[in-house]
C-alpha cells in the first residue's frame, strides 16, 4: 500500500503572523462589503421600502448564520484553506476538492471585474483612461501593485485593507450625515413598485442582496497563517453590525434626501449624488474616487483569499505541485502570480455568460457549509471541545439550514439561465476531480495506508458513493426546479429570454426546461446506479485526517 510521506507540507512552512481583531474585521469588511455600491440596482427593481427591509432581514437570516458557522468551524479547524479543510475533514477528499474548486474558481474568474470597475470609475475624472493602451497599462499597473503587496506578506496586505476600509467607512458616513441633514422624502414609500407583488420584488433582488452579504467564509482561507486564529470570531463580532449599517444607513440617507427611487441604479442615481446635489458638483465627482478605493479593497482582499485555494489543494496533491512553492517570506508566490496573470488576461474581455455561471458556485459553497457544521458537531461533540462554538444546539441547526434554504431559493428565482448554466459550473468539480486525482494521487500520495484507493477506479475509497449522492441530489433538484420555474416564469419567460439573448440555448425558455428535466432524470438514474455499486463494492473508510481533533483540544 505504500508508506506515509513525512515531508513537511508547504502549508506548515508558511509565514505565521499575529493579527488583532480590527485587522480581521477590516479584512472581512473588504471581502464582504467595502462600500454599498451595487445596492442601487435593488431600489427600482424591488422598491425603496422592500430594499431597506431586505438589507435588514438578510443581515439576520443570511449573514449572521454564515458568520456563526464560519466562526465555529474556524475555531475548531483553523487550517489554511478554510472551506477546503472543513469539507475534507467532515465529508471526504472529494467534497473538500469540490468546495475549494467552487470557491477558488469563482475568485479566479470573477476578480477581473473589480479591475475593470476601478478603471471605469477612474475614467470619469481621468478621461485618458478611455484610451485602450492607457487603460490596459493602468490595469496592469494596479494588478502588479497588489501582487507585490501580497508577495510581501499577509500582515502588509491586511494593513492596506485596514487603511482603505477606514477611508470607505468615512466616505459613506459622510453620505449618511449629509443625506439625513437634507431629509425631504419618505424612504420606504412605496414598499414595492405599483402593480408588483412582494414575491416579484423579492425575486428581482434576492441575488443582489445575497451577493452583498457574501464572502465571510473567505477569511478562513488564511487561518493557517495566523498565530492566533481564535481572533476570527472576535473579528466577526465587530464587523457584522458595521457591514449591515454601512448598507442600510447610506441607502436610507440617499432616499430621504434626493428621492427619485425609480432613477436609482449603477448607471443612474447613486450615493455620490447625495454629496453632489447637497454639497456641490465637486463633492459628487470626488466621491468617484471612493468607488475606485472600494474596488481596490475588494480586489486586494480576494487576492489574499483566492491565492490560498489551489495552493492548499496542491499541498494535498489535488492540484499541480508547482503551486505549493513559497517565496522567502513564506507567501504562496506562484499562486499569487498565477491569479494576477489570470486577472490581467480576463480583464480584457467581456464574459457575460461566464458571470451567469459564477454565482451558483458561491451558492453551492453555502449549501455544503451548513452540512459541514452539522457533520462536525456529530463527529466532534462540542462537550469535548476547548474552543469557541455556538452554545445553543437548536440555533446551530437553524444557522446550518437557513443558508442552505436561501441559497437554493436564490438559484431558482434568479432566472432559468442561471439555474441551468449553474449545473455546468457546479458539475465541473466532478469533471476536474477525476483527472487530477488520477494524475496527482491526492491524499493517498501522503499516506497510502490511511487514505486508500479503490484499485478498480483509482479514486479514494468511497468516492463512488459520494458521486452517487452528488448526482442524485442535483438530478432531483433539476427536475423539481424545472417544475417551479414553469410556474414562476411560464407566463412571461419565453418572450423575455428570446428578447434578452436572441439566439442560443438560453434564449429558449422551453428548451432550457426540457434540458433541465432530461438532465435531471439522467443524473438521478446515474446517481442511483453509482450509489448502489458503491455500497456493494466501494465502502467509505473516511474518518478525516485526525488533525482537527488536535486543533480543538489545543485551544
Amino acid at each position: 500500500m505504500g508508506e506515509k510521506n513525512t515531508k513537511q507540507s508547504a502549508v506548515a512552512s508558511m509565514q505565521k503572523v499575529t493579527m488583532n481583531r480590527w485587522q480581521v474585521a477590516f479584512m472581512l469588511f473588504c471581502l464582504v462589503a467595502a462600500g454599498a455600491f451595487g445596492i442601487e440596482d435593488m431600489i427600482p427593481t424591488s422598491g425603496p421600502g422592500m430594499t431597506i427591509i431586505m438589507l435588514a432581514v438578510f443581515a439576520i437570516i443570511w449573514a449572521h448564520p454564515i458568520s456563526r458557522i464560519v466562526s465555529e468551524l474556524s475555531a475548531l479547524m483553523p487550517g489554511e484553506g478554510g472551506i477546503y479543510v472543513w469539507a475534507k475533514e467532515t465529508l471526504g477528499e472529494f467534497w473538500g476538492f469540490a468546495m475549494s474548486w467552487w470557491g477558488t474558481l469563482s475568485i479566479y474568474l470573477g476578480l477581473s471585474v473589480y479591475i475593470v470597475l476601478m478603471t471605469d470609475y477612474a475614467s470619469s475624472f481621468i478621461p485618458a483612461l478611455t484610451d485602450p493602451i492607457i487603460g490596459l497599462t493602468v490595469r496592469l499597473a494596479i494588478i502588479a501593485f497588489f501582487m507585490i503587496i501580497n508577495l510581501i506578506g499577509l500582515k502588509e496586505a491586511s494593513w492596506v485593507n485596514t487603511v482603505l476600509s477606514i477611508v470607505i467607512l468615512f466616505a459613506f458616513a459622510l453620505v449618511t450625515v449629509v443625506g439625513f441633514a437634507n431629509w425631504q422624502y419618505n424612504p420606504i414609500e412605496p414598499v414595492v413598485p405599483k402593480g408588483q407583488s412582494i414575491i416579484d420584488s423579492l425575486g428581482g433582488s434576492i441575488m443582489i442582496v445575497v451577493w452583498m452579504y457574501c464572502g465571510y467564509e473567505c477569511i478562513s482561507n488564511m487561518a493557517g497563517e495566523l498565530k492566533n486564529p481564535e481572533i476570527i470570531p472576535k473579528g466577526f463580532t465587530i464587523v457584522m453590525p458595521i457591514i449591515a449599517l454601512s448598507y442600510i444607513l447610506p441607502t436610507v440617507a440617499g432616499l430621504v434626501s434626493i428621492g427619485h427611487w425609480k432613477e436609482w441604479g449603477t448607471d443612474g442615481i447613486g450615493y455620490g449624488d447625495v454629496l453632489g446635489q447637497c454639497l456641490g458638483y465637486g463633492w459628487g465627482v470626488g466621491f468617484l474616487t471612493v468607488a475606485v478605493i472600494c474596488n481596490s479593497a475588494i480586489y486586494n482582499a480576494y487576492v489574499v483569499a483566492g491565492s490560498r485555494g489551489f495552493f492548499v489543494m496542491a499541498d494535498d496533491n489535488l492540484a499541480p505541485r508547482f503551486l505549493v512553492r513559497t517565496n522567502k517570506r513564506g507567501m504562496p508566490a506562484l499562486s499569487i502570480l498565477l491569479l494576477s496573470v489570470c486577472t490581467a488576461v480576463m480583464s480584457q474581455f467581456e464574459f457575460s455568460t461566464l458571470v451567469i455561471m459564477l454565482m451558483p458556485l458561491s451558492l453551492m459553497v453555502y449549501v455544503i457549509l451548513g452540512i459541514c457544521l452539522l457533520k462536525a458537531r456529530k463527529e466532534f461533540p462540542v462537550e469535548k471541545r476547548n474552543c469557541w462554538y455556538i452554545k445553543n444546539p437548536t440555533m446551530a441547526k437553524i444557522f446550518a439550514v437557513l443558508p442552505m434554504v436561501i441559497a437554493v431559493i436564490s438559484l431558482l428565482v434568479n432566472g432559468t439561465e442561471y439555474f441551468l448554466l449553474g449545473f455546468c459550473s457546479i458539475g465541473s468539480a466532478v469533471i476536474f476531480y477525476l483527472p487530477i486525482k488520477w494524475v496527482y494521487g491526492g491524499l493517498n500520495k501522503i499516506d497510502a495506508v490511511k487514505f486508500p484507493l479503490n484499485p478498480k477506479t483509482r479514486l479514494a475509497q468511497g468516492d463512488l458513493q459520494r458521486f452517487g449522492a452528488f448526482f442524485i441530489a442535483f438530478g432531483l433538484y433539476a427536475i423539481i426546479g424545472s417544475l417551479f420555474l414553469l410556474w414562476y416564469e411560464g407566463s412571461w419567460g419565453p418572450e423575455y429570454y428570446l428578447e434578452l439573448y436572441e439566439t442560443g440555448l438560453i434564449s429558449n425558455f422551453w428548451l432550457m426546461l426540457k434540458v433541465a428535466r432530461i438532465g435531471g432524470a439522467i443524473g438521478t438514474a446515474l446517481g442511483l446506479v453509482l450509489l448502489a455499486i458503491g455500497r456493494k463494492s466501494d465502502p467509505s473508510t473516511w474518518h478525516g485526517t485526525g488533525d482537527w481533533g488536535i486543533w480543538a483540544s489545543d485551544k
